[in-house]
Protein backbone atom coordinates (compact mmCIF):
# COMPACT_ATOMS: atom_id res chain seq x y z
CA UNK A 1 0.00 0.00 0.00
CA UNK A 2 1.13 3.61 -1.05
CA UNK A 3 1.08 6.07 1.57
CA UNK A 4 0.09 9.30 0.41
CA UNK A 5 2.03 12.01 1.81
CA UNK A 6 1.05 15.85 1.49
CA UNK A 7 3.45 18.79 1.84
CA UNK A 8 3.72 21.12 4.50
CA UNK A 9 3.22 23.64 1.97
CA UNK A 10 -0.42 22.20 1.27
CA UNK A 11 -1.82 22.28 4.75
CA UNK A 12 -0.12 25.72 5.51
CA UNK A 13 -2.97 28.00 6.54
CA UNK A 14 -3.12 30.95 3.98
CA UNK A 15 -1.49 34.18 5.34
CA UNK A 16 -4.44 36.26 6.43
CA UNK A 17 -4.23 40.37 4.79
CA UNK A 18 -2.58 43.10 6.72
CA UNK A 19 -3.75 45.97 8.28
CA UNK A 20 -2.09 48.94 10.05
CA UNK A 21 -3.32 50.68 13.22
CA UNK A 22 -1.25 53.72 14.51
CA UNK A 23 -3.96 53.35 17.86
CA UNK A 24 -6.52 51.01 18.36
CA UNK A 25 -9.86 52.73 17.75
CA UNK A 26 -12.49 51.47 20.57
CA UNK A 27 -14.44 49.05 18.28
CA UNK A 28 -10.78 47.61 17.40
CA UNK A 29 -10.60 46.81 21.61
CA UNK A 30 -14.47 45.71 21.69
CA UNK A 31 -14.07 43.13 18.60
CA UNK A 32 -10.48 42.48 18.80
CA UNK A 33 -10.82 38.41 18.37
CA UNK A 34 -13.28 39.02 15.44
CA UNK A 35 -10.64 41.20 13.99
CA UNK A 36 -8.03 39.11 14.67
CA UNK A 37 -9.66 36.12 12.88
CA UNK A 38 -10.07 37.82 9.30
CA UNK A 39 -7.01 40.31 8.91
CA UNK A 40 -3.40 40.57 10.53
CA UNK A 41 -2.46 43.72 12.46
CA UNK A 42 0.88 45.94 12.29
CA UNK A 43 0.51 47.40 16.08
CA UNK A 44 2.51 50.25 15.32
CA UNK A 45 1.34 51.25 19.36
CA UNK A 46 2.69 48.38 20.68
CA UNK A 47 6.02 49.07 18.76
CA UNK A 48 9.16 49.62 21.43
CA UNK A 49 10.42 51.92 17.83
CA UNK A 50 8.88 55.36 16.96
CA UNK A 51 6.31 55.27 15.12
CA UNK A 52 8.70 56.93 12.03
CA UNK A 53 10.50 53.92 12.13
CA UNK A 54 7.84 51.82 12.18
CA UNK A 55 6.14 53.16 9.47
CA UNK A 56 9.52 53.21 7.22
CA UNK A 57 10.64 49.82 8.02
CA UNK A 58 6.80 48.75 7.04
CA UNK A 59 6.57 51.01 4.37
CA UNK A 60 6.31 48.89 1.28
CA UNK A 61 3.81 46.07 2.73
CA UNK A 62 0.94 48.31 4.37
CA UNK A 63 -1.69 48.38 1.91
CA UNK A 64 -4.59 49.22 4.23
CA UNK A 65 -4.94 51.23 7.18
CA UNK A 66 -7.76 51.59 9.77
CA UNK A 67 -8.09 54.45 12.37
CA UNK A 68 -10.05 56.34 14.65
CA UNK A 69 -10.62 60.11 14.81
CA UNK A 70 -8.52 60.95 17.29
CA UNK A 71 -5.07 59.78 15.21
CA UNK A 72 -4.57 62.15 12.55
CA UNK A 73 -4.10 61.05 8.99
CA UNK A 74 -1.88 63.59 7.48
CA UNK A 75 0.27 64.28 4.84
CA UNK A 76 3.51 63.46 6.43
CA UNK A 77 2.26 60.37 7.43
CA UNK A 78 0.88 59.22 4.31
CA UNK A 79 4.05 60.11 2.33
CA UNK A 80 5.77 57.41 4.54
CA UNK A 81 3.37 54.75 3.33
CA UNK A 82 3.65 54.79 -0.45
CA UNK A 83 2.01 51.25 -0.85
CA UNK A 84 -1.31 52.50 1.17
CA UNK A 85 -4.61 52.38 -1.09
CA UNK A 86 -7.12 52.54 1.57
CA UNK A 87 -7.93 53.96 4.68
CA UNK A 88 -10.71 52.75 6.55
CA UNK A 89 -11.74 54.67 9.95
CA UNK A 90 -14.14 53.96 12.61
CA UNK A 91 -15.71 57.65 12.52
CA UNK A 92 -18.51 59.42 10.48
CA UNK A 93 -16.13 62.60 10.80
CA UNK A 94 -13.14 62.76 8.62
CA UNK A 95 -11.43 66.21 9.52
CA UNK A 96 -8.61 63.80 10.76
CA UNK A 97 -7.61 62.54 7.65
CA UNK A 98 -5.81 65.14 4.63
CA UNK A 99 -8.36 63.90 2.01
CA UNK A 100 -6.37 65.89 -0.38
CA UNK A 101 -3.82 64.13 0.13
CA UNK A 102 -5.26 60.88 -0.53
CA UNK A 103 -7.18 61.77 -3.88
CA UNK A 104 -3.49 63.04 -4.58
CA UNK A 105 -2.05 59.89 -4.15
CA UNK A 106 -4.83 57.91 -5.14
CA UNK A 107 -6.11 56.46 -1.48
CA UNK A 108 -9.31 55.34 -1.07
CA UNK A 109 -11.24 56.47 2.01
CA UNK A 110 -14.09 54.68 3.71
CA UNK A 111 -16.03 55.61 6.90
CA UNK A 112 -18.81 54.46 9.11
CA UNK A 113 -21.41 55.70 6.89
CA UNK A 114 -24.40 56.09 8.89
CA UNK A 115 -23.96 53.68 11.17
CA UNK A 116 -24.40 56.32 13.90
CA UNK A 117 -26.90 58.05 12.71
CA UNK A 118 -29.76 57.17 14.92
CA UNK A 119 -27.88 56.59 18.36
CA UNK A 120 -26.63 60.18 17.64
CA UNK A 121 -29.57 61.72 16.63
CA UNK A 122 -31.50 60.07 20.43
CA UNK A 123 -28.51 61.79 21.98
CA UNK A 124 -29.21 64.94 20.74
CA UNK A 125 -33.04 64.91 21.71
CA UNK A 126 -31.71 63.28 25.15
CA UNK A 127 -29.69 66.30 26.01
CA UNK A 128 -31.91 68.23 24.41
CA UNK A 129 -34.89 67.31 26.91
CA UNK A 130 -32.27 67.63 29.84
CA UNK A 131 -31.53 70.71 29.67
CA UNK A 132 -35.16 71.91 29.10
CA UNK A 133 -36.34 69.77 31.95
CA UNK A 134 -33.15 69.91 33.68
CA UNK A 135 -33.47 66.20 34.46
CA UNK A 136 -29.67 65.82 35.90
CA UNK A 137 -29.99 68.88 37.72
CA UNK A 138 -32.77 67.30 39.54
CA UNK A 139 -31.43 64.02 39.99
CA UNK A 140 -28.39 66.05 41.92
CA UNK A 141 -30.97 68.30 44.05
CA UNK A 142 -32.65 65.16 45.57
CA UNK A 143 -29.72 62.65 45.78
CA UNK A 144 -27.75 65.60 47.97
CA UNK A 145 -31.37 65.56 49.99
CA UNK A 146 -32.41 69.13 49.27
CA UNK A 147 -36.30 68.37 48.33
CA UNK A 148 -37.36 68.26 51.98
CA UNK A 149 -35.21 71.30 52.70
CA UNK A 150 -35.76 73.94 50.30
CA UNK A 151 -39.26 72.16 48.61
CA UNK A 152 -40.12 72.09 45.05
CA UNK A 153 -37.23 72.34 42.17
CA UNK A 154 -37.48 75.20 39.67
CA UNK A 155 -39.68 75.14 36.60
CA UNK A 156 -38.24 73.57 33.92
CA UNK A 157 -39.39 74.07 29.61
CA UNK A 158 -41.36 72.02 27.87
CA UNK A 159 -39.90 70.63 24.49
CA UNK A 160 -43.10 71.03 22.33
CA UNK A 161 -43.85 73.53 19.98
CA UNK A 162 -39.93 74.98 19.84
CA UNK A 163 -38.47 75.95 17.28
CA UNK A 164 -35.73 74.08 16.57
CA UNK A 165 -32.78 74.75 14.05
CA UNK A 166 -30.46 72.28 12.78
CA UNK A 167 -27.07 72.90 11.63
CA UNK A 168 -25.62 70.37 8.86
CA UNK A 169 -28.83 68.48 8.00
CA UNK A 170 -27.34 65.36 6.33
CA UNK A 171 -27.93 61.82 8.05
CA UNK A 172 -27.69 63.10 11.81
CA UNK A 173 -29.43 65.99 11.06
CA UNK A 174 -32.33 64.67 9.11
CA UNK A 175 -32.84 61.95 11.92
CA UNK A 176 -32.63 64.58 14.41
CA UNK A 177 -36.09 66.49 12.97
CA UNK A 178 -37.40 63.11 12.49
CA UNK A 179 -37.52 63.07 16.02
CA UNK A 180 -38.28 66.42 16.67
CA UNK A 181 -41.00 66.75 14.45
CA UNK A 182 -43.19 63.69 16.58
CA UNK A 183 -42.96 66.87 19.63
CA UNK A 184 -44.88 69.46 17.47
CA UNK A 185 -41.49 71.33 17.04
CA UNK A 186 -40.87 73.62 13.90
CA UNK A 187 -37.97 72.56 11.90
CA UNK A 188 -35.56 74.91 9.99
CA UNK A 189 -32.14 74.49 8.90
CA UNK A 190 -28.83 75.52 7.10
CA UNK A 191 -26.16 73.43 4.89
CA UNK A 192 -23.87 73.71 2.79
CA UNK A 193 -26.66 73.90 0.06
CA UNK A 194 -30.78 73.79 0.47
CA UNK A 195 -32.01 70.43 0.01
CA UNK A 196 -34.69 70.42 -3.02
CA UNK A 197 -36.53 67.57 -1.10
CA UNK A 198 -36.60 69.19 1.84
CA UNK A 199 -39.86 71.08 2.71
CA UNK A 200 -38.32 73.05 6.12
CA UNK A 201 -37.31 76.27 5.93
CA UNK A 202 -34.04 77.05 4.66
CA UNK A 203 -31.19 79.44 6.24
CA UNK A 204 -28.12 80.15 4.30
CA UNK A 205 -26.01 80.92 7.07
CA UNK A 206 -26.19 80.27 11.21
CA UNK A 207 -26.57 83.42 12.45
CA UNK A 208 -29.78 83.55 10.61
CA UNK A 209 -30.89 80.49 11.42
CA UNK A 210 -30.53 81.22 15.41
CA UNK A 211 -32.39 84.81 15.22
CA UNK A 212 -35.39 82.57 13.60
CA UNK A 213 -35.21 79.62 16.43
CA UNK A 214 -35.13 78.93 20.15
CA UNK A 215 -32.58 75.85 20.23
CA UNK A 216 -29.63 75.12 17.89
CA UNK A 217 -28.39 71.75 17.36
CA UNK A 218 -25.02 70.99 16.07
CA UNK A 219 -24.99 68.40 13.02
CA UNK A 220 -23.08 69.01 10.91
CA UNK A 221 -18.62 68.25 9.98
CA UNK A 222 -16.15 69.84 11.41
CA UNK A 223 -13.84 71.70 8.04
CA UNK A 224 -12.21 74.84 7.74
CA UNK A 225 -15.18 76.68 6.80
CA UNK A 226 -17.31 75.21 9.66
CA UNK A 227 -14.68 75.86 12.78
CA UNK A 228 -15.79 78.30 15.36
CA UNK A 229 -19.05 79.17 12.92
CA UNK A 230 -20.97 78.86 16.21
CA UNK A 231 -19.69 82.19 17.45
CA UNK A 232 -20.75 85.50 19.44
CA UNK A 233 -22.08 86.73 16.20
CA UNK A 234 -24.46 83.37 16.56
CA UNK A 235 -24.72 82.85 20.25
CA UNK A 236 -26.42 87.07 20.18
CA UNK A 237 -29.02 86.18 17.49
CA UNK A 238 -29.84 83.10 18.91
CA UNK A 239 -30.65 85.33 22.81
CA UNK A 240 -31.22 84.64 26.38
CA UNK A 241 -33.81 82.16 25.66
CA UNK A 242 -31.92 79.56 23.38
CA UNK A 243 -30.46 76.45 23.88
CA UNK A 244 -27.22 75.21 22.21
CA UNK A 245 -26.90 71.38 21.62
CA UNK A 246 -23.51 70.08 19.88
CA UNK A 247 -23.29 66.68 18.95
CA UNK A 248 -20.94 66.92 16.40
CA UNK A 249 -17.50 68.39 16.91
CA UNK A 250 -16.43 70.77 19.86
CA UNK A 251 -14.81 72.98 17.37
CA UNK A 252 -17.42 74.19 15.51
CA UNK A 253 -18.39 75.92 18.85
CA UNK A 254 -15.97 78.76 19.74
CA UNK A 255 -16.53 77.25 23.46
CA UNK A 256 -14.31 80.49 25.35
CA UNK A 257 -17.59 82.55 23.46
CA UNK A 258 -20.04 80.05 24.60
CA UNK A 259 -18.39 80.12 27.94
CA UNK A 260 -18.76 83.35 28.26
CA UNK A 261 -22.55 83.73 27.18
CA UNK A 262 -23.51 80.85 29.70
CA UNK A 263 -22.11 82.41 32.68
CA UNK A 264 -23.29 86.24 31.47
CA UNK A 265 -26.82 84.61 31.42
CA UNK A 266 -26.19 85.51 27.43
CA UNK A 267 -28.22 82.42 26.41
CA UNK A 268 -30.05 80.28 28.56
CA UNK A 269 -28.28 76.61 28.75
CA UNK A 270 -26.84 74.04 26.66
CA UNK A 271 -25.84 70.15 25.92
CA UNK A 272 -22.76 69.12 25.11
CA UNK A 273 -21.15 65.67 24.35
CA UNK A 274 -18.24 67.06 22.37
CA UNK A 275 -15.54 69.91 23.31
CA UNK A 276 -12.76 71.67 21.45
CA UNK A 277 -10.06 69.90 23.35
CA UNK A 278 -11.03 66.76 24.83
CA UNK A 279 -10.98 65.47 27.20
CA UNK A 280 -10.25 68.33 28.64
CA UNK A 281 -13.63 70.46 29.98
CA UNK A 282 -13.54 74.06 30.75
CA UNK A 283 -13.88 74.18 34.60
CA UNK A 284 -16.48 77.14 34.18
CA UNK A 285 -18.74 74.64 32.96
CA UNK A 286 -18.72 72.05 35.78
CA UNK A 287 -20.48 74.48 37.87
CA UNK A 288 -22.97 75.40 35.85
CA UNK A 289 -26.57 74.00 36.53
CA UNK A 290 -27.83 75.36 33.03
CA UNK A 291 -26.17 72.83 31.38
CA UNK A 292 -25.86 69.00 30.50
CA UNK A 293 -22.21 67.59 30.05
CA UNK A 294 -21.58 64.15 28.18
CA UNK A 295 -18.09 62.63 27.13
CA UNK A 296 -18.27 61.92 23.47
CA UNK A 297 -20.34 59.02 24.16
CA UNK A 298 -23.08 59.58 21.81
CA UNK A 299 -22.02 56.91 19.66
CA UNK A 300 -21.15 54.25 22.12
CA UNK A 301 -23.65 51.84 21.86
CA UNK A 302 -23.63 47.74 21.77
CA UNK A 303 -25.55 48.01 18.16
CA UNK A 304 -23.75 50.45 16.93
CA UNK A 305 -20.42 48.90 17.64
CA UNK A 306 -21.90 45.55 16.38
CA UNK A 307 -22.75 47.44 13.05
CA UNK A 308 -19.54 49.37 12.92
CA UNK A 309 -17.57 46.45 13.25
CA UNK A 310 -19.35 44.49 10.50
CA UNK A 311 -18.88 47.31 8.11
CA UNK A 312 -15.12 47.91 9.39
CA UNK A 313 -14.89 44.20 8.27
CA UNK A 314 -17.16 44.61 5.21
CA UNK A 315 -14.97 47.26 3.99
CA UNK A 316 -11.34 46.02 4.43
CA UNK A 317 -12.57 42.88 2.57
CA UNK A 318 -13.79 44.17 -0.22
CA UNK A 319 -10.63 46.12 -0.79
CA UNK A 320 -8.62 42.70 -0.35
CA UNK A 321 -11.23 41.30 -2.56
CA UNK A 322 -10.72 44.20 -5.23
CA UNK A 323 -14.31 44.79 -4.74
CA UNK A 324 -15.77 48.45 -4.21
CA UNK A 325 -15.81 49.97 -0.69
CA UNK A 326 -19.28 49.60 1.25
CA UNK A 327 -19.28 53.18 2.23
CA UNK A 328 -16.56 55.24 0.34
CA UNK A 329 -15.89 58.88 0.77
CA UNK A 330 -15.44 59.49 -2.53
CA UNK A 331 -15.31 57.56 -5.79
CA UNK A 332 -12.65 55.50 -5.85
Amino acid sequence: MTLQIQSHQEHAPQELPQVLVLEPPNVFKAYEKQFLEKFQFLKAWESEIPTEQFLTTHARSIRALLCSDWTPITADVLRLLPSLRVIVTSSAGLNHIDLSECRRGGISVANVGTVFSEDVADMAVGLLIDVLRRITAANRYVKAGLWPIKGDFPLGSKLGGKRIGIVGLGSIGLEVAKRLEAFSCSISYTSRKKKPSISFPFYTNACELAANCDILIICCALTNETRHMINKEVLSALGREGIVVNIARGAIVDEKELVRCLEQGEIAGAGLDVFENEPNVPTELLVLDNIVLSPHCSVLTEESFRDMFELISGNLEAFFSNKSLLSPVFDE
